[in-house]
């Protein structure tokens, strides 16, 4: 009963919009249901550009409710990310670290930091991946597999990524206290990582599980930064299905 109330509430809050329902309040995530007041809250939320959910809608009080829902919404986002084209032409690679600062070691490999690889497409797009470690084998097979033969790769002067030459041309970058020595440069992808990480701040951490959802969704605004978000949100919620993004919610390692 309770199911059918919400959505009726939610169809009348849509047809005062003039927009369809994206969801319906039968869909489940982890097993448990979600109301209409999540679904038709979604639009004004993702498209007003607030990271902390609950300053830009209080909610119901049932905060579980709450994180479920926006982590499916973050779901839809990773999904059409992951479905994206390779890129091709002038491409800027490089990794960062995610996290709290934390005691000990710094650097690669410290306590608490999520390493994450970058892709981008100069004056375009951009892919991001969560990796487990900073090997080489790894991180250039991700490279190799989100680009396209013939590529001109700019990245940094990790070794590793010297066997990109037989995937393309690559350019070095080499730096003299912080900044690149001549004209080459990767300032493209270190400004996402600006953008992403002030994106990231607000939660004041994510659970490593469900980072990838977060990546996705950064990576979907990006990507779309010149569109209105508000159209492409709900097409992406009425046209992925549940079995699809199933296999997205969830990630270890």
């Amino acid at each position: 009963m309770q199911s059918h109330s919400c959505l009726r509430a939610l169809r009348r809050t849509l047809e005062v919009s003039g927009l369809r329902a994206p969801l319906y309040a039968g869909d489940r995530v982890d097993g448990k249901p979600l109301d209409g007041w999540h679904q038709a809250s979604i639009a004004g939320t993702l498209r007003s550009g607030c990271a902390g959910v609950p300053a830009a809608f209080p909610g119901t009080g049932q905060c579980s409710c709450d994180e479920r829902f926006y982590r499916l919404v973050r779901a839809c986002c990773a999904h059409a990310e992951e479905l994206r084209e390779p890129f091709e032409g002038g491409i800027e690679c490089d990794e960062t670290t995610i996290g709290g600062a934390r005691h000990g070691k710094r650097g690669w490999g410290a306590a608490g930091k999520v390493i994450v690889l970058g892709i981008l497409q100069r004056n375009g797009q951009v892919k991001v991946f969560a990796v487990p470690a900073r090997e080489g084998k790894k991180v250039t097979r991700l490279v190799r597999a989100h680009t396209k033969p013939g590529s001109l790769y700019y990245t940094d002067d990790w070794q590793a990524y010297g066997s990109l030459r037989v995937q393309g041309d690559h350019v070095v970058v080499r730096k003299e206290r912080g900044r690149p020595k001549g004209r080459d440069h990767i300032n493209g992808i270190e400004g996402f990582w600006s953008y992403a990480k002030n994106w990231l701040y607000p939660f004041r951490g994510v659970p490593r599980k469900h980072l990838h959802l977060f990546l996705g969704e950064i990576c979907f605004r990006f990507n779309h930064r010149d569109e209105d978000l508000f159209p492409l949100l709900y097409s992406k919620l009425r046209t992925t299905g549940m079995s699809e993004i199933n296999p997205v919610l969830v990630r270890f390692g």
